[in-house]
């Protein structure tokens, strides 16, 4: 499953929580295991802030996360497998 967001623009950690919590069909309060327990939610945000700016290379960040293997990308597409 792969989503991005097509509201306001929002940090990568939001991205993934919102992204799992959808797949798990639950509010993204209601995810079992908080994001802080699988990578710190700041670092996640800085390191994919401004990715694309410059012409750098897009980055990508896989993490296991609430039983799903997440990757988050430059442009906030988090693709969720199991």
């Amino acid at each position: 499953m792969r989503t991005r967001s097509m509201g306001e623009p929002q940090s990568a950690s939001q991205a993934v929580v919102e992204a799992v919590a959808a797949r798990a069909g639950v509010d993204p309060l209601e995810l079992e295991t908080p994001l802080y327990d699988a990578i710190d939610p700041d670092e996640l945000d800085a390191l994919l802030e401004g990715t694309n700016r410059g012409g750098r290379s897009p980055v990508e960040v896989t993490l296991r996360y609430n039983g799903y293997m997440v990757t988050v990308d430059g442009d906030l597409t988090v693709t969720i497998t199991e």
